[in-house]
């Protein structure tokens, strides 16, 4: 077993504090607008306390648990990406002064981020994006930067969607191993609120031995485990991954695509929820006066007519190649450009689509996995 203690539910403040005190900037999860989003954190209150949310495709609501559970919920539209891989974010700015023209690079100094919450499939996004933009031939130095300050804190799932998170089938979770600086499990029993907490840096060692803690017992692991165990076998979503890509790139004109181009609004909500989606647009912006130029990076995503548009017109005019693209992009062609799937089975496309389209129901049925006698 890897190296843990147990701390007190009461010892998440010192966490925060001594997190604080390393001015890291904390981000956590927090309720907002309806919802579990990720933000600033400043006292332990801002958490979701005794709040979880219920998802289904196409639907999202948040109710009240029956308990003051910390991390009781699944994940919410916002991804970690928002702090990591901002939008809008102004990549240089050029103002016009008596002297002559001074450009200015923005971001000199990026925030030391401390991510308090992150689930198992979002650390393995974090992953994905770490590999395309800081680990790859094309490093995006804003990136970099941001990343390489961060210290990060997984929650283990023992809370999930069963109706929308398919992380087993992705190899994702919903137990990271490795990634983290420290890792808890949120132990909710009658009249006991504790963490088992595992360590995995040398930094969340040092954050550690300012908390009150001891040791973790056999108990501890056998009910941290058992939660996990749980969750993995309550997974209502799944998708069969072996063989994958090669299917679908061989069903590009399967009559399948029709069907869910009839369904897409194609407002591109899949992409700004997925926390592994990192295209964008880059904008050259002017003041009123001509004094001031700004050259700004913003999210873009495959839906739209815009994102291809070359010579005059749009390369993908039809939902159906929109829709095809963005599908066999994550589960298909980013395994041969970065060796890895482009999803992480957190669900959230599911959740947010407006119309409930089910990417793992979608790519059952394009790839030949669904039944024989099985009609869309």
């Amino acid at each position: 077993m890897p190296e843990a203690v147990v701390v007190e539910a009461s010892q998440l403040a010192n966490l925060l504090a001594a997190l604080q005190a390393r001015k890291y900037r904390v981000i956590g999860p927090t309720v907002r607008d309806g919802a579990i989003i990720y933000d600033d954190l400043t006292t332990v209150s801002d958490l979701p306390v005794g709040w979880t949310d219920e998802q289904e495709a196409g639907e999202y609501r948040l109710r009240r648990r029956d308990d003051g559970a910390y991390f009781g919920y699944a994940v919410g539209p916002y991804a970690w990406k928002r702090f990591l891989h901002p939008s809008p974010f102004t990549l240089w700015r050029a103002r016009r002064t008596p002297d002559g023209v001074i450009v200015e690079l923005t971001d000199a100094e990026p925030s030391r981020f401390a991510f308090l919450g992150v689930r198992p499939c979002d650390l393995a996004a974090i992953g994905i994006l770490d590999r395309v933009l800081r680990d790859g031939p094309y490093v995006d130095p804003s990136y970099r930067d941001r990343r390489d300050h961060v210290f990060i804190v997984t929650v283990q799932c023992a809370n999930f969607s069963p109706s929308t998170c398919f992380c087993v089938s992705m190899g994702t979770g919903p137990r990271a191993e490795n990634g983290f600086d420290l890792a808890l499990t949120e132990l909710l029993d009658p009249g006991s609120h504790r963490f088992l907490v595992e360590i995995g840096s040398e930094r969340g060692a040092e954050i550690l031995r300012e908390l009150a803690h001891r040791p973790a017992s056999a108990s501890d692991w056998e009910t941290a485990t058992r939660l996990v165990h749980k969750t993995a076998a309550r997974m209502g979503r799944q998708l069969e991954v072996r063989g994958l890509p090669e299917a679908l790139l061989a069903n590009l004109e399967h009559h399948r695509w029709d069907h869910v181009a009839a369904r897409c609004l194609t407002c591109g909500n899949c992409t700004m929820v997925c926390p592994t989606c990192f295209c964008f647009s880059v904008e050259d912006r002017s003041d009123l006066t001509g004094s001031v130029i700004e050259r700004v990076r913003t999210a873009d995503v495959c839906f739209t007519t815009a994102f291809t548009y070359t010579a005059g017109k749009s390369l993908r005019q039809s939902a159906r190649s929109r829709y095809r693209q963005w599908l066999t992009h994550k589960l298909a062609t980013w395994v041969t450009q970065f060796g890895t799937f482009g999803c992480v089975g957190c669900g959230r496309c599911i959740t947010w689509c407006p119309v409930g389209i089910d990417i793992t129901e979608e790519a059952a049925a394009i790839s030949g996995l669904t039944r024989k006698d099985e009609r869309p």
